[in-house]
């Protein structure tokens, strides 16, 4: 089982409304620089922060089910289908945009944080779709309590989340020194990006080969058997992961992306 660990410098970044937001991005566009260009359909991903205020104009999407996951602060969504809503923290904003769809985004502080991920279906199948738009604040989300750690399943078992490609995310949090089991399954891909604290990640069927990982760093796992990834907590800080799993493959072409 081989670990990547990709740095900030490996990642993309990019900039709205003059700078007042500002995102880094394990997965970016084509030609912004990430050294990951996507892991199956797991398009796109960027974080996001706003120390004030910051807007996005009206602009159009197609096909791709499209997530803003927010942290810390709100995020103010507007859209073609009528819609006008907000979202606080730990709540999320899902347009399914099928045909077609424009959408304008704010994002409210103070120091807003948050996620905007792309997951991709099949793009001829989506787009005989029609478009929406449905929101879900935290409570809605299952949340496992365990030894050390706190597990929020964002899509999977129990969450009120929908989409059509093959996804599942969580939102966990470690404790100091404290350790995580996390299964790793034959035929997909695990991701990870280190919003809080650092630590190390192994295997239970290799307990001594460990990969240290720090804070804003992505990991990438592609699974050529199951086992159970083990991430433990530096002493210092608690950690916080995003993790999203996808197929490492799928029977339908995906979008061309350089």
């Amino acid at each position: 089982m081989q670990t990547l660990v990709y740095g900030p410098t490996l990642q993309a970044t990019g900039a709205f409304d003059g700078g007042k937001i500002t995102e880094q991005k394990p997965i970016g566009f084509s030609g912004e620089g990430a050294v990951v260009k996507r892991v199956s359909t797991l398009f796109y991903w960027a974080w996001a922060h706003a120390k004030q205020d910051g807007y996005i104009p009206l602009h159009p999407h197609q096909a791709f089910e499209i997530m803003t996951y927010v942290v810390a602060g709100k995020a103010e969504h507007g859209d073609t289908l009528g819609t006008k809503s907000s979202i606080g923290a730990g709540g999320v904003q899902l347009m399914q945009t099928g045909s077609g769809v424009s959408h304008e985004e704010r994002f409210v502080g103070p120091d807003m944080e948050g996620f905007q991920i792309w997951f991709e279906p099949s793009v001829q199948e989506a787009l005989q779709t029609e478009p929406t738009y449905n929101q879900y604040e935290h409570e809605a989300f299952p949340i496992e309590q365990g030894s050390g750690f706190t597990k929020k399943t964002v899509i999977g078992e129990g969450s009120p989340i929908h989409i059509v490609a093959d996804a599942r995310m969580w939102d966990v949090e470690i404790e100091p020194g404290a350790s995580y089991s996390h299964p790793v399954e034959n035929g997909r891909s695990l991701t990870a990006l280190a919003i809080r604290g650092g630590g190390s990640w192994s295997y239970a069927g290799q307990p001594d080969n460990r990969t240290a990982f720090k804070h804003k760093d992505f990991v990438l796992v592609r699974a050529e058997r199951s086992d159970a990834a083990v991430i433990t907590a530096d002493v210092e800080t608690k950690l916080r992961l995003i993790l999203i799993d996808v197929p490492t493959s799928v029977d339908y072409p995906l979008y061309p992306k350089r």
